[in-house]
């Protein structure tokens, strides 16, 4: 499943929801980014201006203020003369070796290679030799001449810290800053997730193990979570960090500038050729990823059933070989990963210095000075940097390509069609059901119902029952509009339910399972689900109705009891009894008992029966039976066989038939009878 090209779009979609602090973050990074590159610049001016600057030319004046004194005589800079202000002789200040020398006169070309010898400065430019008396300069004179000039790099040096406070605030208010946004989206796009997939139909469940959608909603969105936070970090830093180097690429020199203009082409082909590799790789890697989470929960759910089989080593051996293959596929990754990180980028920052070096570096040593030194050194200084975002850039391809890869799963869940959320509610009906002429098929024309009609009316009772795979489900599941026939029509108190919204009609519908589920919580919350209508005193009636006051009564904290991990520390009774007050508190006009009392020990279905009869009392009521014995009073007990309806009656009407229902009934009172308790198994409903 590869990203397709839409994600990106996407995924901006998403960074305008926290678009107000994605642009603070963004300024913060720029003014930063701006700040830390002015240090080169702060750097040249110190050497060109001040450190080299002594070898301009200097002038002999009158007044002491910024001049320099030599031997009872002021000289200055000839930039640092006032406009009108008297200039006198020209002299020079030439270094040669480590030593610094005056002359006494102007020097028409001070460029080229310089020795001293005997009083002499010789300066050779090429086939040009010149030579001038000079005076070697002791500290304490060469001192003099720099000493104007501290108070400037003082000055210089000063903004320099400024400048570095500010990247220091800056570069804390980029990570706060896009963290944040970070955590604002992701927590939207999780929020947008999960309230997809609860609008997901039910049948999609149905083939999708839990564990993947688990791991698409907190692994593949916490890979997104890395993408706003550490690769679009480094990379909208990076872009705008290149940006700015290559402006003061420009600004330095052009030449320069345009020498490294070789380095983007580069970097883009590097990007797209690593995504092309990656993509392939992320994608099996990611998808492993789920199956380990759905093998793991699976694992997990049938941990009693894997022990009592002796299936350890089986899931073990399953476990491994998936492990194995995204162990396989990480090292792929591994692999291209050394190949293209930052061991490129210092190749190719090497290679960028040898050809600035080798273009203009030995004219600047040589005397023959194609760039000031102060424009080398701060150039070079510039360039080193220019690597900096590149390697943080190339670290986060990895995170990059598995992040887009992760968003594209979840994008992909969220595009799968839901069933439309209708608010409000409708107000409760009867419940009159009738399937007149109903057909359903989970594929194509494999019908597992076929022309089901019946009737059943307000406050009746009708009971299901046939063998395994007869359709006793599927029922239930159009009743729900889990699903929707293909042929025929289900009404309520006469009106289509397909013309209804589904939330509407499950509002006034109420099951109780073989199995039920408990939610981590306590008893009382059980029963209400969170809803806040139903009052405390509603859940007390509603579990005292249904005999669990005496069942509970033990426990430590009553109806306060916390329940954990879909109520294991209960017993099956004790967990059907709350799933019946749970039924009954919320007064549903149609209730279904999905072999409810299935798993209930004699003992305990004694208890509910009466609550049963209360609880049915002015509801219909549909009843999938697993103990016939249990649907004696039913008012319609419908026997299906491979999706018919094959007799229909009450409890002694089907006795007197003496057919299917009969047949059923006697097995199942010998089985009760005699030795072969497992026979009702065989032929129960499913």
């Amino acid at each position: 499943m590869t990203p397709n090209p839409g994600t990106g779009r996407r995924l901006f979609q998403y960074a305008l929801t926290a678009k107000g602090i994605f642009i603070a973050a963004f300024i913060a990074l720029a003014i930063g980014v701006g700040a830390e590159l002015a240090g080169p610049f702060i750097a040249k001016s110190m050497i060109d201006d001040h450190m080299l600057g002594i070898e301009r030319p200097y002038y002999e004046t009158a007044s002491a203020e910024q001049a320099a004194e030599y031997k009872g005589h002021y000289y200055k800079r000839g930039d640092r003369f006032e406009p009108g202000e008297t200039k006198g002789a020209e002299v020079r200040l030439l270094q040669s070796g480590r030593s610094f020398y005056f002359i006494n006169q102007p020097v028409a070309s001070p460029e080229g290679e310089r020795t001293f010898a005997d009083g002499l400065m010789t300066i050779k430019y090429g086939d040009k030799v010149a030579q001038y008396p000079a005076e070697k300069l002791s500290a304490a004179e060469l001192y003099s001449f720099y000493k104007p000039e501290i108070p400037g790099i003082l000055k210089l040096v000063g903004l320099y810290c400024v400048f570095l406070v500010i990247s220091i605030f800056t570069e804390f208010g980029k990570t706060y800053w896009l963290q944040a946004s970070a955590n604002k989206v992701i927590q939207k796009l999780r929020n947008d997730v999960y309230a997809h997939m609860q609008r997901l139909p039910v049948y999609f469940f149905d083939t999708l193990p839990a564990g993947k959608v688990v791991s698409r909603i907190t692994n593949d969105t916490e890979a997104v979570k890395d993408l706003f936070v550490a690769v679009l970090a480094n990379f909208s830093s990076g872009v705008i960090y290149i940006t700015g180097v290559y402006i003061a690429l420009f600004l330095l020199d052009v030449r320069l500038g345009l020498v490294c203009l070789f380095i983007i082409p580069l970097l883009i082909a590097w990007i797209v050729l690593y995504r092309k590799l990656a993509t392939k790789y992320n994608t099996i890697i990611r998808s492993r990823l789920s199956e380990i989470n759905a093998i793991i929960n699976e694992s997990i759910q049938g941990m009693s059933i894997i022990r009592v089989f002796r299936r350890h080593k089986q899931t073990r051996e399953e476990f491994e070989a998936l492990n194995d293959d995204y162990m396989k596929h990480q090292n792929k990754m591994l692999n291209l990963n050394a190949f293209t990180s930052h061991n490129l980028v210092n190749v190719l920052r090497s290679f960028s210095f040898a050809v600035i070096l080798a273009y203009f570096g030995f004219g600047s040593l040589s005397g023959g000075t194609a760039v000031s030194l102060g424009v080398l050194y701060a150039f070079v200084d510039v360039l080193g940097r220019l690597f900096q975002p590149i390697t943080g850039m190339v670290n986060q391809l990895a995170a990059l390509d598995s992040s887009m890869v992760s968003a594209g799963r979840v994008f992909t869940l969220m595009d799968e069609p839901g069933e439309d959320v209708t608010d409000g509610t409708m107000p409760r009906y009867k419940g009159d059901v009738e399937f007149k002429n109903v057909s359903f098929a989970y594929k194509k024309e494999n019908y597992v119902l076929k022309n089901i009609s019946f009737e059943a009316k307000q406050g009746q009772t009708v009971a299901l029952v046939g063998h395994t795979g007869s359709g006793k489900s599927s029922i239930i599941n159009l009743l729900f509009r889990f699903y929707d026939p293909q042929k025929g029509t289900i009404t309520i108190d006469g009106q289509d339910v397909k013309e209804l919204p589904k939330q509407w009609i499950r509002h006034h519908m109420g099951i109780v399972l073989q199995d039920p589920y408990l939610f981590t919580g306590t008893i009382a919350s059980n029963v209400s689900l969170g809803d806040e209508k139903i009052s405390r005193e509603q859940i007390e009636k509603a579990l005292r109705d249904v005999g669990a006051e005496r069942i509970l009564a033990h426990l430590p904290q009553g109806f306060d009891e916390p329940v954990i991990e879909k109520g294991s520390t209960l017993s099956a009774g004790q967990r059907q009894l709350i799933s019946f007050a749970r039924a009954l508190a919320y007064d549903p006009a149609i209730l279904i008992l999905d072999e409810a009392t299935a798993n209930i020990d004699t003992e305990t279905e004694s208890l509910i029966q009466s609550a049963l009869e209360v609880l049915k009392k002015g509801r219909t009521t549909f009843i999938i039976a697993h103990r016939l014995s249990t649907i004696r009073s039913a008012d319609q007990i419908l026997v299906l066989h491979r999706g018919e309806i094959v007799e229909r009656g009450t409890h002694d009407e089907l006795m007197l038939l003496g057919g299917r229902y009969y047949q059923m009934y006697q097995l199942q009172q010998g089985a009760s009878g005699g030795a072969v308790e497992a026979q009702p198994a065989a032929i129960s409903p499913a």
